[in-house]
């Protein structure tokens, strides 16, 4: 709390879990720095359930993120966000961003991009091997009449983007100064084949909307906010501080993942664990045997 015992409510932080699986240890340590990082500043904590790939998200998951967060003594500030409730603004943003044709139609498949890049070594971007641009300069009316029977996605031309923009710095508390660098990002996803929007432009729109004034998340998300930032500028958004902090990793060294049936934190609170106790211990750095902190 601030020196007066009143809310600070400038500070603004988030959890932000997808409920496509149970949450892990890892989920508990990205909670507790949010929630710490929230309450040490006298900000308020909120949970926002991103939810936008329908085709995975179960309503059991977000019972269980529920569950899991009380039982770890983690408490969010007022009603749980879901994206699921924002898909017109998703699509305001998307048409906005089309009128500045700052995006174009891709037919790409992954066998076809995976043949593209078996023919050399691609460099790694947010999400992957950095696209080679095969749809960019497509001709307008051959995409759009493709695009009749063809699935195809959106995908944001950087270079045209930053052209637009000019140059783009942000400020990671634990990092420092970043600047936004277009030729480590490629022309990333914004409206997928099977879904109405894309990680990237949902988060940056709702982090706005939610008037987050930090982002706290794992160092695995570091290169995205290039991304997010470039968003935030087409779109006129506000630039919130980040902090990207380390990673809990298992004894091969791989971060704690729902695909890899990393433990979860429903099995450890259902065997009569004591979330209380867990935190605190993640709060000092105590981790189980072959857990460590990148």
């Amino acid at each position: 709390m601030t020196s007066s015992g009143q809310l600070n409510r400038d500070i603004v932080v988030r959890f932000a879990p997808s409920p496509n699986g149970l949450l892990h240890l890892g989920h508990a340590y990205a909670a507790m720095v949010a929630h710490d990082f929230a309450r040490e500043r006298g900000g308020r904590f909120l949970l926002r359930i991103e939810d936008i790939d329908q085709g995975r998200s179960r309503p059991e998951f977000v019972d269980a993120i529920l569950a899991d967060l009380r039982w770890l003594g983690l408490l969010w500030d007022g009603a749980v966000i879901f994206q699921s409730d924002r898909w017109d603004s998703y699509a305001a943003a998307v048409e906005r961003l089309k009128s500045m044709d700052m995006l174009y139609r891709c037919f790409c498949t992954r066998a076809s991009m995976r043949q593209i890049q078996e023919g050399g070594s691609p460099a790694e971007g947010p999400d992957g091997p950095i696209y080679a641009g095969t749809c960019r300069h497509l001709d307008r009316a051959l995409a759009e009449q493709r695009a009749r029977t063809e699935p195809h996605s959106w995908r944001l031309d950087i270079a045209k983007a930053m052209a637009r923009t000019g140059p783009l710095d942000w400020v990671d508390e634990r990092h420092g100064k970043q600047i936004v660098d277009a030729g480590k990002l490629g022309d990333v996803v914004i409206v997928p084949k099977d879904m109405p929007v894309a990680y990237h432009l949902a988060v940056t729109l709702d982090d706005a909307r939610d008037g987050i004034s930090h982002v706290v998340r794992g160092d695995d998300l570091f290169a995205s906010t290039d991304v997010h930032r470039v968003l935030q500028a087409l779109l006129d958004l506000p630039t919130p501080v980040y902090f990207h902090h380390p990673l809990l990793l298992d004894e091969s060294g791989a971060k704690l993942s729902k695909s890899r049936d990393s433990a979860s934190l429903s099995v450890l609170r259902m065997a009569g664990h004591d979330g209380y106790e867990l935190v605190q211990q993640l709060r000092r750095n105590i981790f189980p045997v072959g857990i460590s902190l990148s």
